[in-house]
């Protein structure tokens, strides 16, 4: 535990990852009518998009599922203040053994690492754990990092915490996706003002701690994990995309 606390990651952001509020708005649209339907986000965070989801339709119900105990209380907090308590239902948890009944619509975005394994399988994994999950019909809206290019040696040595094989192009991973049972029925891509707009929010806490606490017995290893991520970012800023795949289950 840091001394004091961190920010929460969630401070100055909507969303945790690359998503503005008009893509949000499109990609709720392009899950067609959710009349009736039950939605389930799985690796939710604090569940903005489950959220607003569910606002765009009065007879939607939702359920997200998350570790994270502070996303969780935050998202809780959130469908509280939009009236949406009674509607959805957020829960700490496990993906990797969750089971529930087929939804009509699934979320997995940005979290395919929550069925866990070696970072180079998650992609399979989590369509893998879709495809079984989602009813015949159903729709899947899944988020996933790409590369825009193929990263050299030393691109992949800066990075450091990226594997090369964690990732593939953009066509390819369209491709992976259909390979297990999907059709492809809508496709956006991150911008690099969504993706700035998302790792600023991001820095700004970071920043603020590092700014107020230079007596802090953990500044130095704060210090050095900002600046890692600041690497990341730097390095990979003409090198990762953000997909989300809009997937028919068939």
């Amino acid at each position: 535990m840091t001394s004091p606390a961190l920010p929460p990651m969630y401070r100055d952001l909507d969303f945790n990852g690359p998503l503005s509020d008009e893509r949000a708005a499109r990609l709720i649209h392009s899950l067609g009518s959710l009349e009736g339907h039950h939605v389930v986000d799985l690796g939710c965070g604090w569940a903005e998009l489950l959220l607003r989801t569910l606002s765009t339709e009065p007879t939607a119900t939702g359920f997200g599922i998350d570790l994270g105990e502070e996303n969780i209380r935050h998202g809780r907090a959130g469908a509280e203040a939009r009236g949406l308590a009674d509607r959805v239902e957020l829960e700490v948890g496990d993906v990797g053994v969750w089971k529930g009944a087929p939804p009509d619509v699934v979320f997995n975005v940005g979290a395919a690492h929550v069925w866990g394994g070696d970072p180079v399988a998650h992609t399979g994994n989590a369509l893998t754990a879709l495809a079984d999950l989602t009813r015949p019909g159903g729709r899947v809206l899944f988020g996933e990092c790409y590369w825009r290019r193929p990263p050299s040696d030393e691109e992949i040595a800066s990075m450091a915490v990226i594997p090369r094989d964690q990732y593939r192009p953009l066509p390819d991973l369209v491709d992976f996706a259909l390979s297990h049972g999907f059709r492809l029925y809508s496709l956006s891509e991150a911008t690099v003002d969504e993706w700035d707009h998302f790792e600023n929010g991001n820095a700004w806490g970071m920043e603020d701690w590092i700014r107020d606490n230079p007596d802090s017995p953990d500044f130095d290893e704060v210090v050095r994990r900002t600046d890692a991520h600041l690497r990341l970012r730097l390095h990979g800023r003409d090198l990762l995309g953000f997909a989300h795949l809009t997937l028919l289950r068939v």
